[in-house]
């Protein structure tokens, strides 16, 4: 015989409602940060791009070499689904290539 306390079902309504609204954001928190990670990176890609064209190569080696390498560990955090650190490291490209072009107009 199965005794279930007064009031003591197992997941009532307002658990489910919860539930529901908590997987909900999940959801659209972990798009967010998808969609983000992508714009950051195709803004850091443009950027890198536009300062290899310049000769950043030759110019301004280390900020030219900081600016591909963090665009290659962004490209890695975003295939293994860590979108926030793809788009922290795409940030950190974009701010590297930025510099290195503001050096290259300088000279």
């Amino acid at each position: 015989m199965l005794i279930i306390p007064k009031g003591g079902e197992f997941m009532d309504r307002r658990s489910w409602k919860v539930l529901a609204i908590f997987v909900l954001l999940s959801f659209l928190l972990s798009g967010c940060y998808y969609y983000g990670a992508k714009k950051e990176m195709a803004n850091a890609e443009k950027t890198f791009s536009d300062l290899k064209g310049a000769g950043g190569g030759k110019l301004v080696p280390y900020e030219y070499c900081s600016a591909e390498s963090f665009l290659e560990i962004s490209r890695t955090e975003f295939d293994e689904k860590d979108y926030k650190g793809a788009k922290g490291f795409a940030v950190r490209s974009k701010s590297a290539a930025e510099a290195g072009l503001a050096e290259i107009k300088k000279k």
